[in-house]
């Protein structure tokens, strides 16, 4: 009698392989490898930024409304807690409030000064009638990679008031130089001309590259209806160079209201604090071990600084 037949698994045909995982399963396995990698990659980073951004800017706000002093360093149980005290100390200290002049002063004229020299230069060099453009593009910009310390003493030897070069040329024509980093209505001018020479590269080139995006064709257009040189430039140009104009303008009033270098090699704040500027009295209150008074001065310049750019933003156009 023939037996039932019996029912069996499926032979597995040679060389096949074991059945595939659910997709479910691979797509959140390739989620979580992308999820380490890119955690792999950015925590050196975030560890850098917190230690050395965002926990010493905290602290400097905190320290900003106490008394600390560099005595306390080694007794922080002695430290007060003083609110607003320091901020209302600064706006009656005459030395903090000659700075902010000083300074305000450097960036009423320097900014615009600057801009107007390195926009000057960059139209000249991009307009094809200087020759040996690259040698001049290098002599603007090589103030800006020198130190600080040679452009001093070179400046020193200009505005000397016995052998420098400046009073010599003066007296070729019969004029008697003044002494010009020792006269206090006219060393913060000397800064101010000497801070403009020094940024005049930086700003030429960032225009110079505006400029080269201009496209040719519009100035052949223009060119074509009658329109002059400067009706190019003022209609043509500067609209198209306002994103620019707002960068540069930004960056040079940021750099000017952090002004520190210049009179620090150059004047050590004199004659008569008329170049002391307020990141030079931060430093001289850290200097004194004014912590907390120093700590409050660099927010209050802090908020200079928002406050300017927002004005720069708001006169030359946010929407760009």
């Amino acid at each position: 009698m023939a037996s039932a037949p019996t029912a069996t698994a499926p032979a597995r045909p040679t060389g096949a392989t074991a059945p595939d995982r659910p997709a479910g399963a691979v797509r959140r396995r390739q989620r979580l490898r992308r999820a380490l990698t890119g955690w792999a990659f950015s925590t050196p980073f975030a560890v850098l930024f917190l230690v050395f951004m965002a926990v010493p800017v905290v602290v400097s706000l905190v320290m900003s409304f106490t008394d600390l002093r560099s005595t306390d360093l080694r007794n922080p149980l002695a430290v007060n807690f003083v609110g607003l005290d320091n901020y209302a100390r600064l706006f009656g200290d005459d030395l903090f409030l000659r700075s902010s002049v000083n300074t305000l002063v450097f960036v009423a004229v320097g900014v615009p000064l600057t801009i107007v020299l390195a926009l000057a230069a960059a139209v000249a060099l991009n307009s094809g009638l200087v020759r040996f453009r690259a040698l001049f593009r290098v002599g603007f910009y090589l103030p800006v990679v020198t130190s600080i310390v040679a452009i001093a003493v070179v400046w020193r030897f200009l505005l000397d008031p016995e052998v420098g070069l400046v009073n010599n040329l003066l007296r070729l024509v019969g004029v008697d130089g003044p002494s010009w980093l020792f006269d206090p209505k006219l060393a913060l001018p000397s800064l101010i001309v000497m801070a403009a020479w020094r940024n005049l590269g930086f700003l030429m080139v960032i225009f110079l590259a505006g400029l080269q995006t201009v496209p040719a064709e519009l100035y052949e257009a223009a060119t074509l209806d009658g329109a002059t040189r400067w009706q190019q430039f003022r209609r043509l140009t500067l609209p198209l160079l306002r994103p620019t104009l707002l960068f540069g303008g930004v960056v040079t009033g940021i750099g000017y209201l952090q002004l520190f270098e210049e009179p620090f090699v150059m004047t050590q704040g004199g004659p008569l604090s008329s170049t002391l500027s307020v990141s030079y009295h931060i430093y001289n209150q850290f200097g004194f071990g004014n912590y907390g008074y120093a700590a409050a001065g660099s927010y209050v310049l802090f908020v200079a600084i928002v406050g300017l750019s927002l004005v720069q933003f708001r006169l030359l156009g946010s929407r760009d």
